[in-house]
Parts: structure tokens; C-alpha cells; sequence
């Protein structure tokens, strides 16, 4: 993507001169990652910009940002891909850095997309597009490659290195690559990262103190050595016990890979944990409180630990109430209708959680929604790998609703009203089965 980085580089550069930055970014951990890029990238250049962290695009958000001043440029970064259209009609100036699905046709000469699916040669999160578009206006910018591979992680991406991820790795100096079980924290005691882990579920461990302790007392390691201190031997007992717990269907391709340990406050940390704090932080309602954190501001780091510890609370209270949860079962989907007993900010973890547990057979789609306030969070994900595209599920679902889909293939979502929710369900049951009666 050399020569596309390099020509909107070039446009950004020129359409900035004389004017302010207005950068609007979404608030999962790599749009965090890519804003705290462009924010420190605008600083260097020493241009006057303002942030913006949002949840989506809608309607009311693309009429205020495009009712700002003309002096000022629209940046957006992690979003903005499934907006090219709107956009379009206005006369205002639009960048957008972004790793979303686009339809091509929808795009107007008014707008400037960095997006890899424009030329389907590289897999990219928007943090490390946001970092190769900073590098290529200084190499100076090399120090922000940490924050590429918090998004790379983040967004569930270190799994498939590309070419320009190994370049960014290598151009970050104090990252450590070891390859172990895919549970957190790599740099924190077994114990605590056992029972918090929400990489992936293992029953009866998962939230259960007891169980945990039992499993490293039978395998004879201590509960306060951390992943990253065990040698082989201790490293294998554990992988075979936990694989015995996870039960059918899984391999060990799906609870092994690659864990990056680097300096954040001048201290080792496992990028997985930092990425779930800084998503933690940024959907409980403190996105500033997030960004400062990855900036590593003096006395944010204990801060931002509070309200870490917050989130892992509720996130292993509603696994607890999993099973409590209603839930409409059909043919190879099932919809966990989460109400208010799932804060609309989670409910797509609890999904991405329970789609990596042995609950459900592999290629089961899982639809979960959350009250908040007069709408409705919807989620989806599909347990291990699947051809299905999730994404195309939801917009079929919503087509004769008010509501914009995001995400991917394979993790999408959307935001409807509460008095859609019995014509969501019965839409998304019907094209569900319609799906799945085709493959």
C-alpha cells in the first residue's frame, strides 16, 4: 500500500495548510490506538486539531461534523468506510483512515480513503495504517509503532502477520515476541490471569477462583509465577490441562499464538491486557481517560487500572449470568437477548468470549444485544472460523429498520431502536435460516 499511503499523505499535507484538524475516531481500542497516533502526529506538525471519540456514524453525528467550520478538516480514523456516500454530498473536505468494508461505488472526489480493501492487498487495522500514514510524513514517527500493535491486537490481528505488520515490529525497538497460551495477562500471576482471562472461555475456570486454583495445584505450578516466567515443561502441563477443560472440537492453533510483551510506563506489558484496558476505559465513558493512558501521561496509569478492574468485574459477572440469559435458539444461530442485564458496552466481548468457548458447535452465529437506553446494542460473531459474512447478516436483517451496520465478516454490529426489537428478532431468525438452509 506504499504508493497509496503516499498520495494521501500528499493530499492531506496540502489541504491542511492554514487550517485546523478535526479528528473523529471510534472508541473500541484501535480507534484509541489511531487517534493517539494522529494526535501526536498533528502535535509534531504543530497543528491546532480537536477529537472526537464516538461509538458510530449516524445520522446526527455526520450533521455536525459536517456543519463545522471550513477552516477545519475532517480526519476520521477506525470509521467513516460505510458513510463514503453521505460525505460525498457535501462540498467540505473528508479523509478517512479506516479497515471496514466499502462499496466502491458510493465514492465521491471529495473524499480521500485510506482502506485496504480498496486494493485487497493487505489485512490492516486503522492503527497500523494510521502509524504508516504518520511514518510516511516523518521517520520520526517510528516511536508510535507500539500503538499500531495495540490496535493489530486489539482487533484480534496478530494472528495472520502481514508484510507491513513485520515492518512495523521491526520498527518497534522494545517489543518481546514468545509464543504461549492466548490468555492474559502474560506479565501478571497465573491466578489472577487464569480466573480474568477473557480471551477465551474455560469452563469452570473462568471466573471461578476455586477452579483455578485447584487446576495449578494439580499441575504443581505456583499461582504466582506469570505466563511469561514458566519454562517449557510447565508451559505444556498447562496447555494440556486447559485443552482437557475447553473439551470438543478445539485445537490447539485456537488457544496458542504469539504474545506481545512491551514498556508501557516503563514497565513489561502484555498488549493484550493493555488493549482490554484501554477498550475497558473507553466504553465505560472515559475515552480521554484512555488516550492519555496510551500518550503515557504521568499519573493516568493508576487511573486507568481503577476502571480496568471495574470492567473485568462486570465482564466476568455477566459470563456468570450467561446462563441466565434468554436466549432464542434456532438451526445453527442462537440470539442472547442480554436486555439490561448486559451493559450495551460489553455485550460484543460477552459474544466474542463465549464464540471461543466449546459451548456451541463451531460456525454457530451468536446475535447479542443489550439495552441502552431507547435503543438496542446488537453483536454478532460466529463461534471459530466461518465462511458466513456477518456483516451482510445484519444489513439484511435491518433493511426495512433505521440502523447503519458496521464491522466485518466476521464481527459486526449495529445500534437499533427498542421499539424494533420484536421485528429485529423476527428478521434476523428468518434470514438466518434462509442462510443457513443455502450453505
Amino acid at each position: 500500500m506504499r504508493e497509496e499511503i503516499k498520495k494521501f499523505v500528499g493530499e492531506f499535507l496540502q489541504e491542511i495548510k492554514n487550517k485546523n484538524i478535526r479528528i473523529v475516531s471510534h472508541y473500541d481500542t484501535d480507534g484509541i490506538s489511531s487517534a493517539t497516533i494522529l494526535i501526536k502526529t498533528m502535535k509534531r506538525l504543530n497543528k491546532k486539531f480537536s477529537v472526537r471519540i464516538v461509538k458510530g456514524i449516524d445520522e446526527n453525528i455526520i450533521n455536525e461534523e459536517l456543519k463545522r467550520p471550513e477552516k477545519e478538516i475532517l480526519l476520521f480514523s477506525d470509521l467513516g468506510s460505510s458513510n463514503v456516500e453521505d460525505f460525498s454530498k457535501t462540498n467540505s473536505k473528508v479523509f478517512i483512515i479506516d479497515h471496514h468494508e466499502i462499496k466502491k461505488e458510493n465514492m465521491g472526489g471529495n473524499v480521500f480513503i485510506l482502506n485496504p480493501h480498496l486494493n485487497k492487498k493487505e489485512n490492516l487495522c486503522s492503527a497500523a495504517l494510521c502509524y504508516l500514514f504518520s511514518k510516511e510524513i516523518s521517520p520520526f514517527n517510528k516511536d508510535l509503532s507500539k500503538l499500531a500493535l495495540l490496535g493489530m491486537v486489539g482487533d484480534r490481528h496478530e494472528s495472520e502477520i502481514t508484510k507491513s505488520y513485520y515492518e512495523i515490529i521491526k520498527d518497534c525497538e522494545d517489543i518481546e515476541i514468545k509464543k504461549s497460551l492466548l490468555i492474559f495477562s502474560a506479565t501478571r500471576p497465573l491466578k489472577r490471569a487464569l480466573e480474568y482471562s477473557t480471551t477465551f472461555y474455560i469452563p469452570g475456570i473462568t471466573g471461578f477462583s476455586e477452579g483455578v486454583n485447584e487446576l495449578l495445584k494439580e499441575i504443581g505450578i505456583q499461582e504466582n509465577k506469570s505466563l511469561h516466567e514458566l519454562d517449557e515443561n510447565e508451559t505444556s502441563k498447562l496447555i494440556t490441562r486447559i485443552m482437557l477443560k475447553k473439551g470438543r472440537n478445539f485445537s490447539e492453533e485456537e488457544i496458542l499464538g504469539n504474545i506481545f510483551i512491551t514498556n508501557f510506563f516503563n514497565r513489561k506489558e502484555d498488549l493484550r491486557e493493555i488493549s482490554v484496558l484501554v477498550n475497558a476505559c473507553s466504553r465505560l465513558g472515559f475515552p480521554d481517560l484512555a488516550i492519555s493512558f496510551c500518550m503515557e501521561k504521568e499519573g493516568f496509569y493508576e487511573r486507568a487500572q481503577e476502571i480496568y478492574i471495574k470492567y473485568r468485574r462486570e465482564l466476568i459477572d455477566s459470563l456468570k449470568n450467561f446462563e441466565r440469559l434468554e436466549k432464542i435458539n434456532g438451526n445453527g444461530f442462537v440470539i442472547l437477548n442480554g436486555k439490561e442485564k448486559i451493559k450495551d458496552a460489553i455485550i460484543g466481548t460477552v459474544c466474542s468470549i463465549i464464540s471461543s468457548s466449546n459451548i456451541y458447535d463451531k460456525g454457530t452465529i451468536l446475535i447479542g444485544m443489550a439495552y441502552n437506553n431507547d435503543k438496542i446494542k446488537i453483536s454478532a460473531r460466529v463461534v471459530g472460523k466461518s465462511d458466513k459474512n456477518l456483516k451482510q447478516v445484519l444489513e439484511k436483517a435491518v433493511c426495512n429498520i433505521k440502523a447503519d451496520v458496521g464491522g466485518h465478516k466476521e464481527a459486526a454490529g449495529c445500534l437499533i431502536r427498542k421499539e424494533d426489537e420484536k421485528i429485529f428478532i423476527e428478521e434476523i431468525k428468518k434470514n438466518l435460516e434462509i442462510e443457513l438452509i443455502k450453505v
